[in-house]
């Protein structure tokens, strides 16, 4: 099967190559244009994102527009083959804007408005901030939408942040009255007898406020879908005048790591390509295996929103100058992140930013182009010699991700979560849990698609689903959860799940709630343990996993009933022990499992290893991979990209599984049985796909 994705332009049928670039910072110099275009054709540049904070140099007043500057670098990247993704400026309005219309400015939870100042202080629902945005969007549709040099949209600045001002609590109530149509169904979703808060008019519904309403958890999970919804309508408002002039050209915003403020899935359907930005630690301890997972967990989550390749619209060549340690990426680190982008699933590596500013906030920021203004840098040298691996590995672009296993991560399950106000205030870490799950899948170079449980995507493709602390589950994500698993599906769930519907009121007649008859156990109360408390689990004898050794647990312990399902662990101690930890249910023709405790990690290393094995769950490398080094495949159903990625920290040697490999830069054939890779060392290998 031949399964290949266009190129993200038609114009640029290779890797996108390129940085945030500001010429508008320059423009008293012009002889700094034509150095940057040598530069980027010197680095294998073929892309700038160009305009992104450009308002106040595109409309220096109201109502007067200088193109001019603008013009001159779009012909010249035109005349160089470099493009452009053209930003809307709207992530940081003139100063003019906040003076003349102080309505634009956002207002805080404690009711206050903003100064002037910062990104994204500004009103998403005020009437002249929506006007001002659609004109110069217009404008510049109206001039560019044509141009040779243009690829595509770049829409605004990594959205972010609420306002709490009168236009938007008149949002917020119309947005609930639309969801509920009256205030009894208000009222009874929100649980508002308690503590007697029963609203009797729309009036009086706000946002939550620290010197207001903060304590009905529904309230506060609707604001944050509000916000999501919200902030999804502006960018709608801000793509429409483009697409009015020119349906045929791309649009993208670019997102953040797992932000958590905007549930990213709403924003999909009106994206053409997802774009976001990444910034690892990298160097913070020898090993940077737990570094390299989060970011693998994000490029997966962001190339599942449209289940294709995505762009790496921003990372640094270098370092940050926001991080508590601004670190420089060590030597072979710049190849192996950006590879590792490539390997989830990127047709593009960008960079923040081209040229270093010469002041303010962001001027010791990483950047291609040093203070120093030339070529001769360790860094430049990096950005070039990457950018002859991405045109030798074009070949890679457009390729698709098969996943055969799934992490379901919700954004509104986490925002619950997080509100619960309880068993564990001191933190239940659902990131960090989701992680230990993940990564001992990405350890064994498996494939994982990170989605909702609401998605309109067939779970049938799965062979194995987990859900960790799913504690929001509606009763439709527990249905589909139970048809995949009767049909033959997989499913790893955890503690603290099935607690609440979609509106946080606690599901009635036992948890896990509508996972109940599918795990096939009754929950009936869970033991939150002191930090370095621990508990553990037991193997039971002759256990359908084939556990043998016991494993540590803490933070969390489910007491549990069996209903169907068979124990394969027991708690260790306190007055539950010998009562179900581990359990397996056989549900229809598949299987579920549920871990009733936090389990310490190497505990996930045996699960996986183990039901990836049962499973039949294909690997990128059917061998054991040395600690620290992962690997990933794309393929177009005839030929796999493998990528070795080694993120241990040291050089290491990585067996390879006795199937026929060439070097995907040089098609030279691979001879050895085990890749020698020093520390950082990455290498990118073809193969036969298996039909």
């Amino acid at each position: 099967m031949h399964a290949k994705f266009p190129p993200i332009s038609s114009r640029i049928p290779g890797f996108m190559h390129g940085a945030d670039y500001n010429p508008d910072q320059w423009l008293h110099d012009p002889a700094v244009l034509e150095e940057d275009i040598r530069l980027m054709k010197l680095a294998g540049c073929n892309v700038m994102a160009v305009g992104i904070f450009a308002w106040a140099a595109l409309e220096p007043e109201e109502g007067r527009f200088e193109f001019e500057w603008l013009d001159r670098v779009l012909d010249r990247f035109a005349a160089n083959g470099i493009y452009a993704w053209l930003a809307t400026p709207s992530g940081a309005r003139p100063a003019w804007l906040s003076a003349k219309y102080p309505e634009v400015l956002r207002v805080g939870p404690n009711r206050v408005r903003n100064l002037h100042g910062h990104r994204h202080n500004h009103c998403y629902s005020s009437p002249v901030y929506r006007e001002k945005v659609e004109r110069i969007n217009r404008k510049l549709a109206e001039r560019y939408a044509f141009h040779p040099a243009v690829v595509g949209w770049h829409i605004s600045n990594e959205y972010g942040g609420e306002c709490h001002c009168g236009y938007c609590q008149e949002a917020f109530r119309e947005w609930l009255r639309a969801k509920y149509g009256s205030l009894e169904a208000l009222n009874a979703a929100w649980w508002t007898s308690f503590w007697s808060h029963t609203y009797t008019d729309w009036s009086q519904l706000e946002s939550p406020a620290p010197h207001g309403e903060t304590m009905v958890h529904a309230h506060n999970l609707d604001w944050k879908r509000f916000v999501t919804d919200r902030t999804l309508d502006f960018c709608k408002h801000e793509i429409a005048p483009l697409r009015a002039v020119n349906p045929e050209l791309p649009v993208t915003t670019n997102m953040m790591d797992w932000y958590e403020g905007l549930d990213y899935r709403k924003f999909a359907d009106a994206l053409d390509v997802i774009s976001w930005d990444a910034y690892p630690t990298w160097h913070e301890a020898r090993d940077d295996s737990r570094v390299a997972a989060w970011f693998a967990f994000n490029h997966d989550l962001f190339r599942s929103l449209k289940d294709k390749p995505f762009m790496l619209m921003e990372s640094t060549p270098s370092l940050t100058n926001w991080q508590p340690i601004s670190k420089l990426k060590k030597p072979g680190m710049h190849r192996l992140s950006s590879l590792q982008a490539v390997a989830h699933g990127a047709d593009t590596v960008q960079y923040f930013q081209w040229r270093k500013s010469r002041g303010s906030s962001e001027k010791l920021h990483g950047a291609v182009i040093d203070h120093v203004g030339h070529e001769h840098t360790r860094v430049f040298c990096d950005v070039a010699d990457l950018g002859a691996t991405l045109k030798a590995l074009a070949g890679v672009v457009g390729t698709a991700t098969r996943a055969r296993a799934a992490i379901i991560a919700d954004w509104d399950n986490r925002w619950a979560v997080k509100d619960s106000q309880g068993p564990r205030n001191a933190g239940v870490h659902y990131e960090q849990t989701v992680m230990e799950h993940y990564k001992a899948l990405w350890e064994l170079g498996v494939a994982v698609d990170i989605v909702g449980s609401d998605d309109d995507r067939d779970f049938g493709r799965y062979k194995l689903i987990v859900a960790p602390m799913m504690y929001l589950c509606r009763a439709e994500a527990g249905a589909k959860l139970e048809r995949y698993v009767r049909d033959g599906g997989t499913l790893v769930a955890t503690y603290w799940s099935g607690v609440v519907d979609e509106h946080d009121l606690c599901h009635l007649g036992g948890f896990p709630g509508p996972l109940r008859k599918t795990l096939g156990v009754w929950a009936e109360e869970i033991d939150a343990l002191y930090d370095g408390e621990r508990n553990g689990l037991v193997p039971v004898p002759d256990n359908a996993l084939g556990l043998a050794r016991e494993f540590d647990s803490g933070e969390l312990c489910e007491l549990v009933h069996l209903e169907g399902a068979e124990a394969l662990a027991v708690y260790r101690s306190d007055f539950y022990a010998g009562r179900p930890a581990l359990t397996r249910h056989r549900f229809g023709q598949g299987q579920a499992y549920y871990l009733a405790t936090r389990a310490e990690a190497p505990f996930y290393d045996f699960l996986y290893g183990r039901l990836v094995e049962d499973l039949g769950i294909p690997r990128a490398i059917e061998a054991d991979l040395p600690e620290g080094v992962t690997a990933q495949v794309r393929t177009d159903g005839e030929t796999d990209y493998v990528f070795i990625l080694n993120f241990s920290g040291a050089e290491t040697s990585v067996p390879l599984d006795g199937r026929a490999y060439r070097d995907a830069e040089t098609g030279e054939p691979v001879e050895e049985s085990r890749l020698n890779l020093p520390a950082n060392g990455a290498r990118v290998l073809t193969r036969t796909a298996r039909r």
